[in-house]
């Protein structure tokens, strides 16, 4: 139950539409967060927000593309609308061409895009959110994938972005090591998802979880310090998350 004389904390979530991003969503919402969501398709983005404040959470929804400096901005002026901010969570990505297809393959303004959005975007709200995060030793939470570690045909420009994501999140987290303010990593493992039925649509995902499959991980995370794992990269799939 949420105390009373302390305001229940506020997350921003990126890519909060479907899939992995509405599941965090929907798991934070039941236990009390506010929450800040974005995402590109305003349709599917208002229905999980209708669905959430149909709850009695609250909610600010607000339709754009990350990539784009102005809807950032917006959404960092959201969340100070809620008077705090405790975790960015940096899940929006873009996978490239769909089907995919080789690296060598993909046009230039495809691989400027896929970066704009993985990489520069996260960074940039991370910026934005700093003066919010440093107020209640938030935590950034940057969505990475297995394509970032192994190697798979056709998902080069994906996998090479969420590389460097991982880099640039290992950085910060060394920059801030001393402001309370966490960055971490998280893999959420193969996933049933509209992206990937897209990115492969000849390949059966009857076997592969839904994202439901992480929802022990998202309240284990809840649970600890910004401090016991910032730095640190998780699999989301593969408990228990010793911070030790």
């Amino acid at each position: 139950m949420t105390n009373p004389l302390r305001p229940s904390r506020v997350a921003l979530i990126t890519g909060a539409s479907t899939g992995l991003g509405e599941t965090i969503a929907e798991f934070l919402g039941g236990v009390g967060w506010r929450l800040v969501l974005t995402a590109r398709t305003e349709s599917d983005l208002t229905a999980v927000a209708e669905r959430l404040s149909g709850r009695g959470v609250i909610v600010r929804a607000v339709a754009g593309d990350v990539g784009e400096a102005a809807h950032r901005a917006r959404l960092i002026a959201e969340a100070s609308s809620l008077g705090r901010l405790d975790w960015l969570v940096n899940n929006a990505s873009q996978m490239g061409v769909s089907p995919i297809r080789p690296l060598l393959d993909h046009p230039v303004d495809v691989f400027e895009k896929v970066l704009r959005t993985n990489v520069i975007a996260p960074v940039a709200l991370a910026q934005l959110a700093l003066p919010l995060l440093r107020e209640t030793d938030g935590l950034v939470v940057n969505v990475s994938s297995e394509a970032a570690v192994d190697v798979f045909p056709c998902a080069g420009i994906y996998g090479a972005s969420k590389a460097a994501l991982d880099q640039a999140s290992r950085i910060i987290a060394a920059e801030l090591a001393d402001t309370g303010v966490g960055v971490t990593s998280v893999d959420p493992g193969g996933m049933r998802t509209r992206g990937y039925a897209e990115a492969e649509p000849d390949f059966d995902l009857s076997s592969v979880p839904t994202p439901d499959v992480t929802l022990p991980f998202w309240k284990w995370l809840a649970e600890v310090s910004s401090g016991e794992v910032s730095g640190r990269r998780y699999l989301a799939q593969s408990g228990p998350w010793d911070t030790k």
